[in-house]
């Protein structure tokens, strides 16, 4: 196995996932890095950064029958990334609006303009069937001052978007 991998399964939400492939991984002698376990829609989704002295092969082959009984489809890819070699986000950009294709793409280009790095995107869609709202928060690192990003944002709450740009306190130490 390279010095870490990116372990992606993806399949139909039920319990017992998450106990079922770390055993596995633990058993073969893996250590785990960082993850990223989420429900979405119907679907859990598992992303993890996985290391150790089996070949790629051992670790798909001692997780083939788990993906089987569970259903679950796997992917494994090297990893340059590095683990703990990462930004620590510096600011949180909370937006609510009517749901409507654009959103993300409207909020995101007007980010990566300022030089925003986005670590982290989760959204949903609440409200009723006929009136759904949209929802994304995003954390990540920019360069820029809040009042910079604030005033970058600006033209999306002309279009009725609530735009809340914060910092993110980090407790270190």
């Amino acid at each position: 196995m390279s010095e870490w991998n990116l372990l992606t399964l993806v399949g139909a939400d039920r319990p017992g996932i998450v106990s079922r492939v770390t055993r596995v991984i633990c058993e073969l002698g893996c250590n785990l890095g960082e993850a990223s376990m989420i429900r979405l829609g119907g679907n859990f989704t598992i992303m993890m950064m996985v290391s150790g002295e089996q070949p790629d092969e051992a670790l798909l082959a001692a997780l083939a029958p788990v993906a089987e009984e569970m259903d679950l489809r796997i992917h494994l890819d090297p990893s340059h990334g590095g683990l703990h070699h990462h930004l620590v986000p510096n600011y949180q950009v909370r937006v609510v609006g009517a749901d409507r294709a654009g959103i993300v793409a409207d909020v995101t280009e007007i980010l990566a303009s300022r030089g925003f790095n986005i670590l982290e995107l989760e959204s949903d869609v609440a409200g009723e069937l006929d009136r759904p709202v949209y929802i994304m928060s995003i954390q990540g690192y920019c360069g820029d001052t809040l009042e910079s990003l604030d005033a970058a944002l600006a033209p999306l709450r002309e279009r009725d978007v609530s735009v809340d740009v914060s910092p993110v306190d980090v407790l270190i130490g």
